[in-house]
C-alpha cells in the first residue's frame, strides 16, 4: 500500500515525543531507578540478572505512553460497544494466557497476600481462592491494558489488516514460551542446548513483541489513512 508525503509526515508526528512528554518520562525513569536502588538495598535481595529489572519497566513506560498517546477516533454508539467487547475480550485472553488469572485452587486456597517482587514485577498482589488464582504482576496489567486500548482505538480506526491484534497475542509467549520448549525437549532431549535458549530467551522475546505490536497498534501503518 502507497501513502503519499503528507500521510507519512503525519504518522511520523504521531511518534514525535513532545517536551513534556520527555519530561514526565525522564521523572518515571527517575523514579523507577529510585524505587529499583532501594529494592536491591534490602538485606534480604539477592541481586540477579540486570535485564530481568529492565524489562518490566520497558513495558511499564511503553505501555503507559501509548496509553497517554492513544486517541481513539470518534464513532458511533454501535462501533464503539463492538469495539469496547472486543478490546474486553482481548484482554481477557492476554490475562488468561499471560497467567494474571487462572483456576482457583480448589481446597488448597491459600488466600490474599503481597509478593514484595522486583520492581515493575511487584508488588504483586496474589490471591489464590477456591475457583479463581489471581497473580497481578504491575507490568503485565499495564502492558495488557495499552494493548487493549490501542485494539480498540484500531478497530476504530477501520484498520484493513488484523496483524497487530495478532501479534498482540504473542506478547503472552513468556507463559507459551516454555510449552513449546517443553515440546521440543522431547523431542531433542531434556537437557538440550535448544530447550535450555528456549526457556531463558522467553522472557527477553516477550519484551521485544509487546514493543513491536504497540508500535504497529499505535501507528497503525497497515491502516487506511
Amino acid at each position: 500500500m502507497s501513502y503519499d508525503r503528507s500521510t507519512v509526515t503525519d504518522r511520523l508526528a504521531r511518534i514525535r515525543p513532545s517536551r513534556g512528554t520527555l519530561l514526565w518520562g525522564a521523572i518515571l525513569v527517575n523514579a523507577e531507578l529510585i524505587a529499583l536502588f532501594a529494592y536491591l538495598a534490602r538485606p534480604s535481595v539477592t541481586p540477579t540478572a540486570v535485564r530481568h529489572y529492565v524489562y518490566p519497566f520497558v513495558w511499564i513506560n511503553v505501555g503507559l505512553w501509548a496509553l497517554l498517546r492513544t486517541d481513539p477516533p470518534a464513532a458511533s454508539r454501535r462501533r464503539r460497544y463492538a469495539a469496547g467487547a472486543f478490546a474486553v475480550g482481548y484482554f481477557a485472553v492476554l490475562a488468561y494466557a499471560g497467567g494474571l488469572v487462572g483456576p482457583g485452587l480448589g481446597a488448597m486456597a491459600t488466600g490474599f497476600r503481597i509478593a514484595p517482587l522486583p520492581p515493575g514485577i511487584g508488588p504483586a498482589p496474589i490471591y489464590g481462592g477456591e475457583a479463581i488464582r489471581l497473580v497481578l504482576f504491575p507490568y503485565k496489567i499495564v502492558g495488557y491494558l495499552a494493548l487493549a486500548v490501542l485494539v480498540y482505538a484500531t478497530a476504530l480506526d477501520v484498520a484493513r489488516s488484523a496483524i497487530g491484534g495478532v501479534l498482540g497475542l504473542f506478547s503472552c509467549v513468556s507463559c507459551t514460551w516454555p510449552v513449546l520448549a517443553s515440546l521440543v525437549g522431547g523431542v531433542a532431549g531434556g537437557s538440550s542446548a535448544v530447550a535450555s535458549a528456549a526457556l531463558s530467551g522467553s522472557y527477553g522475546l516477550s519484551t521485544v513483541i509487546f514493543v513491536v505490536t504497540v508500535g504497529l497498534l499505535y501507528w497503525r501503518p497497515f491502516g487506511g489513512k
